[in-house]
């Protein structure tokens, strides 16, 4: 009975997400264009606002669980588990305060409207990770940016997408690059949960009424980290021991 209710909430929403980010697109570029980084970043926020309520729709809630004061004037990487598409968004929206920036693969930097525009033009990262001549120096430029600018860079080091919600084992080669070119950021874990049983049933119906959760851990300041290794196994440990099974 749930799957099949799923066909038709399904369609609903994928009619009102695909809407939502052809709208959202002309609006991207006349803010960036015209207007500038700020009001830019002013629609992005307000896309992502519009795509966390649009799978309302499939009766999907959310916790975001941020016990931890974050200050705002300084750089931050956020490293991640990985379980679907449908963490970025929620991630995007809570923090929007921090200026959300992505380390993503160079395939969704075109095709989908507003977010490949975004991915382009709103200090995220495209790396090919086929071809580390061209990853390396762009993920070294990204943290540039990153502790230049006061930015939050958010790395998924699974590298890929959970399908079934048990973490794959970290890659540290990312987030070694970010820490060496932005060594005064505040490193924020943050564990999703539940969000792989969006595509519990494959692409096609979707999974409706899940409870999307988010819990970001303590943050540690890079600068005073001895052992960056040590500080990655402690990350990835802290993540994954907050993961629902």
């Amino acid at each position: 009975m749930r799957k099949l209710l799923a066909y038709p909430l399904t369609v609903l929403y994928l009619f009102v997400f695909g809407m939502t980010l052809l709208i959202f697109h002309p609006i991207q570029w006349i803010c960036f264009n015209v207007f500038g980084y700020q009001a830019h970043k002013k629609s992005v926020d307000a896309l992502q606002f519009c795509l966390v309520r649009c799978l309302h729709i499939l009766g999907t809630r959310f916790t975001w669980n941020n016990p931890h004061k974050i200050p705002k004037n300084k750089p931050l990487i956020i490293v991640s588990n990985h379980q679907s598409m449908y963490d970025i968004s929620p991630i995007m929206w809570f923090m929007r305060q921090h200026h959300i920036k992505f380390v993503s693969k160079k395939e969704l930097g075109k095709g989908i409207p507003s977010v490949s525009y975004n991915l382009r033009h709103g200090g995220s990262v495209l790396i090919d990770r086929k071809n580390p001549r061209q990853a390396l120096p762009a993920m070294l430029e990204f943290g540039t940016y990153i502790e230049n600018n006061n930015r939050t860079a958010v790395i998924f080091p699974e590298g890929t997408r959970s399908k079934d919600g048990h973490p794959k084992p970290f890659k540290t080669k990312g987030m070694e690059l970010l820490f060496k070119k932005a060594p005064s950021a505040l490193v924020v874990p943050i564990t999703v949960n539940n969000s792989w049983k969006m595509l519990r049933y494959g692409k096609f119906p979707m999974g409706i009424g899940n409870h999307l959760k988010f819990t970001v851990h303590e943050p540690v300041e890079l600068n005073t980290v001895k052992d960056q290794k040590e500080l990655i196994k402690n990350i990835e440990t802290t993540i994954i021991n907050a993961i629902e099974h």
